[in-house]
């Protein structure tokens, strides 16, 4: 069991960025184009040896609306804007597909939202298929959805089955019903049990439900009730987030009244619950939000250091690039990161001029991938070898790094953070505030050059 230290978590529990990329969304700016995009597909086409492919599909829509959410979501029940938004991603498929050399086979696919199983099983298999026949997919490639119980039925489950897709992620969030009720999103635990022996009947290889802490009326022993749930149900992969309550960020949240989150020690004391209770069943802590039975692939390529990050959080699949689909997907390929416009209405008018949609994006300098190498090391390895960065960048660590060096001294005299034989080595506490060592080494940050508003690290 890890035992947490709540008097280090309120030391250290300061606002920073979830490096699902270095340099973070905030530094992304408009004077990046789908030309300069289209100039980095191609030089990794040319590659020796070009990466292999991991794709991102956005399906925006909801049902309902969830106070809680923080995702980029349209609530609609009107299937022909459903529809038409289908086609535009396959016209977009159609469009970034003519500029991708046969043979980059693809080890990773992924549907989030929204709600992705808010298409009905029919459109599910038809989106599918078209992917599937436009890209090469590696035969053990990972393929997840996020599902939402809530009007799902089994024969979605068989169309994401049938179609190709062996992992799952389902919103849990809390099964206390007042909680639900605050958070407008009734889920009976029932309901949750229901799909996932679905999904275990269709055989799916892996099993996600995530948690939130910080929502109105939780308590510790509210909390526990649910987690023990949780528990017994048994999913290969569990996540635990910390609700942000970002009104100004996200007008909807404005419906969940403040005076309902619990306190700050009491958010506090629901996380050390949460932790020591997964811990304890025999769950491995990945780091951050991310919890993993033993024998979980999450878990292995944790062991084995094969560990990755990006958009979706922890993968298992480093080095491949990531290519997004729909409004507001990210790409991350070769030197760049790309995200597309957040607006349909220009979505649709940029593909009908034959134009990808990038509204905004990012090139890396020489520094900036050196330090996206050292951040995305300690954030999935909690470790780092300053001779392997030497020889990889031909730099001098201690000299190159002083200030990032120096900002560690407090986490080592702490015990989150240990430096022997050259190397940085995060200590099982220290995975638990693993976003605040990663800032030591973060350019932006260090220079002031970061006016993003970040959510806190615990």
């Amino acid at each position: 069991m890890l035992n947490i230290d709540l008097e280090l978590i309120k030391k250290y529990d300061k606002p920073g960025p979830r490096y699902t990329s270095y340099p973070t969304a905030p530094q992304f700016n408009n004077s990046f184009t789908a030309e300069k995009y289209l100039d980095e597909v191609i030089r990794t086409n040319n590659q020796k040896n070009p990466p292999h492919l991991s794709l991102y599909f956005h399906i925006p829509f909801c049902d309902t609306l969830c106070y809680f959410c923080g995702c980029n979501m349209i609530i609609t029940r009107n299937r022909e804007r459903i529809k038409e938004y289908i086609n535009y991603v396959k016209n977009e498929i159609d469009l970034l597909r003519s500029y991708i050399i046969e043979g980059r086979q693809v080890v990773q696919l992924h549907w989030g939202g929204g709600t992705p199983t808010h298409l009905n099983p029919d459109e599910i298999n038809d989106l599918k298929k078209y992917i599937n026949n436009n890209f090469t997919f590696f035969v053990e490639a990972e393929q997840g959805c996020e599902i939402d119980p809530r009007g799902l039925t089994k024969e979605h489950l068989e169309a994401l089955s049938n179609s190709g897709f062996n992992r799952i992620s389902m919103g849990v969030q809390d099964f206390d019903e007042n909680v639900q009720k605050a958070v407008n999103r009734i889920q009976p635990e029932d309901m949750t049990r229901q799909i996932v022996d679905w999904l275990r009947e269709l055989k799916f290889q892996s099993i996600n439900l995530d948690l939130i802490y910080g929502l109105p009326f939780q308590t510790v022993k509210s909390f526990s009730k649910t987690v023990d749930a949780i528990i017994d149900i048994s999913p290969d992969r569990i996540a635990v987030f910390n609700y942000a309550h970002v009104p100004w960020l996200k007008k909807h949240m404005a419906l969940i009244n403040p005076e309902d989150l619990p306190v700050p020690e009491e958010k506090l004391q629901i996380l050390k619950m949460t932790i020591e209770k997964l811990t304890s069943a025999g769950y491995l802590f990945i780091g951050m939000d991310h919890f993993a039975k033993p024998n979980d692939e999450l878990a292995i390529a944790l062991h084995d250091k094969k560990l990755y990050r990006n958009f979706q959080g922890y993968s298992t699949h480093a080095g491949a690039d990531l290519l997004g689909f729909g409004i507001t997907s990210i790409s991350q390929i070769g030197k760049c990161y790309a995200q597309n416009t957040k607006k349909e209405i220009e979505y649709y008018n940029m593909l009908n001029e034959n134009s990808l949609p990038i509204e905004r994006g990012y090139y890396l300098s020489d520094d900036d991938i050196l330090r996206r190498y050292v951040i995305t090391k300690i954030m999935c390895d909690f470790e780092l070898d300053f001779s392997d960065v030497e020889k990889k960048y031909n730099i001098e660590f201690e000299k190159y790094f002083s200030s990032g060096l120096d900002s560690l001294k407090e986490f080592i005299e702490d015990n989150l953070v240990q430096i022997r034989d050259r190397k940085i080595i995060v200590t099982e506490m220290g995975r638990l505030l693993i976003r605040n060592i990663a800032i030591c080494f973060d350019w932006y940050i260090e220079q002031n050059a970061d006016k993003a508003k970040y959510s806190k690290t615990v």
